[in-house]
């Protein structure tokens, strides 16, 4: 029996009868041999957290467009307070961790530069659209690996394409992740908040502090032990009426009080400005997108919108400022 083996074993004597097995698994697109150390679901974290598109994540904005400051998040720091949050609850529901973090390291694989004014202002110029979890999809399909895909299975894949408010995982494993995704960008976005001076300690409304606590480390333990408690010996993933509702109340005071803020959002139409202005330049120009794109449309036959779209919203803040910068502002002139 090999080690892999072993742990499929303990799997199935160890995890709750709703669990996904790594043994159960549907599998991947293209088949391939099996490890002898690793179940295909820790081979799939494994994957993405050595990928380039996961690495960018440092880069690109989660919240404040290119903060002052070294300790506000940025994608990649919210992902891993996403799996964080995803894993304790995973472990407390005997549910399987590792298709957890696969699915939480690679929920947004597929952000635009510039968080989510990127993402409305690819999904406004386009043709075809624009959705980060479309998108972190295709960038684990198609895009990683020289254009060849992680090739995950289908289980990572459907908690990746389902994690926004609006899918429906297939998995209890990626139900967890959906519901984590909200609970940690809620809460360290208004930790950074506080820090940018836009919001105070005691800030928090008194008819949502009351029910899940004023400071953050309170609703983080209320929130979490909530979905545990309400989730146990049941196949969902679940939250009581009470908590459901101080969640919504806490994201609307947070549309509210900072997503809408003007005072955070102040530098937003710049870079929604700057991410169409780039989208039309390569649309206009496709011989100026890099080779690998240019294959990557020979070889797919996707259309130019989607792999214009492919190559910005791979770019991080700071390489899409650059590459504007080189466009479109000009340089001192001298002879040579």
């Amino acid at each position: 029996m090999t080690i892999r083996e072993s742990i499929e074993e303990i799997e199935k004597q160890t995890l709750s009868p709703y669990a996904a097995l790594s043994s159960n698994s549907k599998g991947r697109a293209r088949k391939e041999s099996e490890d002898d150390l690793r179940p295909v679901f820790q081979r799939d974290r494994d994957r993405i957290l050595h990928s380039k598109s996961f690495r960018r994540l440092k880069d690109k904005t989660q919240v404040f467009l290119i903060p002052a400051g070294d300790h506000y998040r940025t994608r990649l720091i919210h992902t891993l307070e996403v799996s964080q949050n995803a894993r304790t609850i995973a472990k407390a529901l005997r549910l399987n961790e590792d298709l957890v973090e696969a699915i939480a390291l690679g929920h947004d694989l597929g952000h635009t530069p510039f968080g989510h004014a990127g993402e409305r202002a690819l999904n406004r110029v386009c043709s075809l659209g624009f959705e980060h979890s479309e998108q972190s999809l295709r960038v684990v399909d198609v895009l990683e690996k020289d254009m060849n895909g992680l090739n995950l299975t289908f289980e990572v894949r459907d908690g990746i394409r389902n994690h926004r408010t609006s899918g429906d995982p297939k998995t209890l494993e990626g139900k967890i992740v959906q519901i984590s995704d909200k609970i940690a960008y809620m809460h360290h976005d208004m930790d950074d908040a506080i820090r940018a001076g836009i919001l105070k300690n005691d800030s928090v409304p008194d008819h949502i502090g009351n029910i899940a606590g004023f400071k953050t480390v309170e609703r983080l333990d209320y929130f979490i032990h909530d979905v545990i408690t309400e989730s146990i010996g049941r196949n969902d993933i679940c939250m009581s009426e009470p908590a459901t509702k101080a969640m919504k109340d806490l994201r609307d005071w947070m549309f509210k009080s900072v997503y809408t803020n003007p005072k955070a959002k102040s530098e937003e139409g710049k870079a929604e400005s700057l991410i169409e202005s780039l989208y039309m330049y390569f649309y206009n120009r496709p011989d100026r997108l890099p080779m690998e794109y240019r294959k990557l449309m020979a070889k797919t036959k996707d259309p130019l919108e989607r792999i214009v779209c492919d190559y910005i919203s791979s770019m991080t803040d700071r390489y899409a400022i650059g590459i504007y910068s080189d466009l479109f502002i000009p340089t001192s002139w001298s002879i040579k």
